[in-house]
């Protein structure tokens, strides 16, 4: 029997062979990143909430988000996982059935409070995380860890979340807004399971990356941000 598309992303973290993840924002996006040979479509919440009209951080009602990811994961024949935020105040049974409903492989869930702006507290979002664990055993969980999304975050503090999710049984931590070399190699030696990091131009290159032995590399909203870009310069030369 072949692998389930869970199985096949699970699979794919390979620390020092990153999986990299070109986050799609809609159907045509997430075709665009498989007819480019990439093995996985991730989602970005900041891109697929700016096409549905809100803004990023659960500003997009639940049940529009999940309706756009299950558009992309029928449209695909690849492994689909979806960034589910901080989980849209769900409960642990109740978001891991809505994401199998709509075929994810798999998601990001971050430890951000959205409805306070502020860190949950460690232990309390292990245990969500390992609810979450306990009603989906196929779900590939990305565990966001959101420390340095403040500007002065400690890496002893980053590394003590790291230990909790994966113990929980996250898949893969993932440290966001983690660029410098020093860091995410210490990073990497201290966390105790695959690393995802994010691209950008402040992070090391893809190739650098895989030295450091991270396991995954996302591009967020950075592709959805130059996209728009792009297409509002062609505005400014469009004849009216």
């Amino acid at each position: 029997m072949p692998p389930s598309r869970s199985e096949l992303l699970r699979s794919l973290h390979v620390p020092g062979e990153p999986l990299v993840l070109p986050n799609a924002w809609d159907v045509a996006s997430a075709r665009a990143v498989v007819a480019a040979g990439f093995p996985v479509v991730a989602t970005t919440s900041a891109g697929v909430a700016a096409v549905l009209g809100y803004e990023d951080h659960e500003g997009a009602p639940c049940g529009e988000m999940f309706g756009a990811a299950a558009r992309i994961a029928g449209a695909v024949d690849v492994p689909v996982t979806v960034d589910a935020e901080a989980g849209y105040g769900l409960e642990p049974a109740e978001l891991a059935g809505a994401l199998e409903r709509i075929g994810a492989a798999g998601c990001n869930l971050e430890d951000t409070d959205h409805a306070t702006g502020e860190l949950r507290e460690p232990s309390a979002h292990a245990d969500w995380l390992r609810a979450v664990r306990r009603a989906s055993s196929d779900l590939v969980i990305n565990a966001r860890i959101d420390v340095f999304l403040r500007g002065a975050g400690e890496l002893t503090e980053a590394l003590e979340r790291a230990e909790l999710y994966l113990e929980a049984g996250a898949d893969c931590v993932y440290p966001i807004g983690l660029a410098d070399r020093d860091g995410i190699e210490e990073f990497v030696s201290g966390a105790g399971g695959p690393v995802n990091i994010l691209a950008s131009p402040n992070a090391p290159s893809v190739a650098d990356l895989a030295e450091l032995g991270i396991a995954r590399v996302s591009y967020g909203s950075l592709l959805y941000r130059q996209t728009m870009e792009q297409f509002t310069n062609l505005l400014t030369v469009t004849p009216r």
